[in-house]
């Protein structure tokens, strides 16, 4: 396997390694820099995902779905439920609203 240049590798994991199952197999790699070059692909693919659901001519692919499990490979099971395509790009819904108890005026 030829040595890759990790600076492009986490500026366009896409173009680096094709599918995210690629970037699994480069033995090269620490498992922190696996995890960074598929969260930075994660985010491509989550905007290509918003893209699509706005109406946007964008081709539709399996590759978010492809990430995630690459990613639950590495990092454990990922909860889907809080991490779908969004425009807070998979930030759960908890960290985007208050809770009640925080909310001003809340009984503690």
């Amino acid at each position: 396997m030829a040595t890759i240049d990790l600076e492009e590798a986490l500026n366009d994991p896409a173009s680096i390694f094709g599918q995210p199952k690629n970037v699994l197999a480069r033995t090269t790699l620490s498992k922190e820099q696996k995890i960074e070059i598929l969260r930075r692909r994660l985010y491509n693919a989550e905007e290509e995902a918003v893209a699509l659901d706005e109406g946007m001519s964008v081709e539709e692919t399996d590759v978010l779905r492809q990430v995630l499990v690459a990613l639950a490979t590495l990092t454990g099971p990922i909860d889907v439920q809080h991490c779908a395509p969004s425009k807070q790009h998979s930030q759960p819904r908890s960290s985007v609203t208050v809770s009640k108890s925080d909310r001003p005026g809340a009984k503690r």
